[in-house]
């Protein structure tokens, strides 16, 4: 009897590993409105579609010229994204740790001779590499979702902050900047940049650096314990009126440059937006793919490159969670957030998802 009994506790065990392997077996009511076995089948659907995008994107790295297949795997992680309910779904939240975990993976491992290798993080989060620093921008675990489970392990995002020299929060919101991803960058002794707002009254306050929102003024940023320096503007972007958002633009000691923009949304700030190609060359544009007017920003800061960020934001309601499908439409001219059907942009433009790549090298693109 206790044999028959010993038997039946481990392959219970065994067969509630399984379930917890398997994303398919789930039987909780994700979505209300739907039964179970409703639920299970979008479950199944998103694990097979994601399967292909996996497999897709695999097979064919971000280029430029974009491989036509590259289009189609991301027009299926929109389908899939655009449930209201995936960040819940089993399926995408395996999708995203183990993106994420592949891309720690690559970035302990990669050493770079020349250019730049540019890691698309959650979000707008990027890692920026070159032969002599590492660079993080906005980097999140993706609790901004507000969804127990869908979110970075702590173990892999230690892994991505000990591979950085410092860290660029570009505001507040809570899909750019987490506290405690700061406060591990502090511990190391690495730089945290953000705007005077973030964080205010927080005990890690006094340990951020606030540089001048000043456009196209250059300043200095020791990192690695001054054993490098960044050269880095700080435009005094916004997200609305009232939202302070800085607008980076990091050059390195290669003399290579990278702008992240944040959240920017503002057309007063085509004042200076305008001016940054005239003041300094840039080579990669990390622009919010909903900034205000693409076309505009592409020809004011003229980048050889241009990588759009803040695609499918989980913690967005599906109508604000930007699809890539919309990045492509802009290029080529839409009304959306401020553009002309008649009017895109002619800058090559990179759309990665979660964990993928691209190396820059500067000269590579027929604008610079």
């Amino acid at each position: 009897m206790k044999k028959i009994f010993f038997v039946t506790i481990v392959l219970g065990v065994i067969t509630l590993c399984i379930a917890q392997m398997n994303t398919t077996i789930s039987t909780s009511l994700i979505d209300t409105t739907l039964n179970e076995n409703e639920n299970i089948y979008l479950n199944n659907q998103a694990e097979a579609l994601l399967n292909q995008a996996n497999t897709i994107l695999s097979k064919y790295s971000p280029a430029w010229p974009e491989p036509e297949a590259r289009q189609s795997a991301l027009l299926l992680l929109d389908g899939v994204f655009h449930d209201v309910y995936a960040p819940h779904r089993p399926p995408v939240q395996f999708f995203l740790k183990t993106r994420i975990q592949k891309a720690a993976d690559e970035i302990e491992q990669t050493n770079i001779k020349n250019g730049a290798q540019i890691w698309k993080l959650y979000n707008h989060g990027f890692i920026v590499r070159t032969k002599s620093v590492t660079i993080g921008f906005d980097l999140i675990s993706g609790k901004s979702a507000g969804i127990e489970g869908f979110f970075i392990e702590n173990n892999n995002m230690q892994r991505l902050i000990n591979q950085c020299d410092v860290l660029f929060v570009s505001h507040y919101h809570n899909d750019h900047a987490e506290e405690w991803v700061a406060q591990k960058f502090i511990d190391q002794g690495k730089p945290v940049v953000s705007p005077s707002d973030v964080w205010k009254g927080s005990s890690i306050y006094k340990h951020i650096t606030h540089l001048k929102r000043e456009s196209h003024t250059l300043q200095k940023l020791p990192v690695q314990g001054g054993k490098k320096e960044l050269k880095v503007v700080v435009y005094p972007g916004h997200q609305g009126k009232d939202v302070l958002n800085n607008v980076y633009l990091v050059i390195t000691p290669e003399e290579l440059s990278f702008s992240q923009m944040g959240d920017q949304y503002y057309d007063g700030d085509f004042e200076w937006i305008d001016e940054v190609g005239n003041n300094h060359d840039v080579d990669v544009l990390l622009p919010n793919c909903w900034t205000n007017n693409i076309v505009r920003v592409s020809k004011g800061f003229n980048p050889a490159l241009i990588i759009t960020g803040h695609e499918n934001e989980m913690g967005h309601t599906i109508d604000h969670r930007e699809p890539y499908w919309l990045s492509y439409q802009r290029r080529k001219g839409s009304d959306r957030f401020g553009g002309s059907i008649d009017a895109g942009y002619e800058i090559p433009l990179i759309l990665m998802t979660w964990g993928e790549s691209f190396h820059y090298k500067r000269g590579k693109f027929i604008n610079h």
